[in-house]
């Protein structure tokens, strides 16, 4: 399974950007898909995950209300729209699945996309 996450970049404090992640290779609408993000130094930090139907939904406390995981398994696509940004959203932003429920947990995934820099300006 390969992935490639896109969408990321300037945006000023208040403001929103959408990121997107496309999934090929031996992808299956059964798999759950996540996205997570890391500051530099620091470890990637869990931000949101769907399942496989996406009808199980689950995110960071830090970002529930503003941010929306969605798919569209038809396109092997799935979704974050980043609503009322701030400053500390700044990171680099990486999409990641797994053949399994939807997880929190970083190291339950099997497949990560390479990360888009999403910066947001004070």
């Amino acid at each position: 399974v390969q992935l490639q996450a896109y969408g990321g970049g300037l945006v000023q404090a208040g403001g929103s950007l959408r990121l997107s992640c496309a999934a090929s290779g031996r992808t299956s609408s059964s798999d759950a898909m996540g996205w997570f993000r890391q500051y530099p130094g620091k470890e990637r930090e869990f931000v949101a995950t769907i399942s496989g139907s996406g009808d199980t939904t689950f995110y960071a406390a830090s970002v529930r209300g503003r941010f929306t995981i969605s798919r569209d398994n038809a396109k092997n696509a799935v979704y974050l729209q980043m609503n009322s940004l701030k400053p500390e959203d700044t990171a680099v932003y990486y999409c990641a699945s797994r053949n399994g429920v939807a997880s929190v947990a970083r190291l339950a995934y099997h497949y990560w996309g390479q990360g888009t820099l999403v910066t947001v300006s004070s």
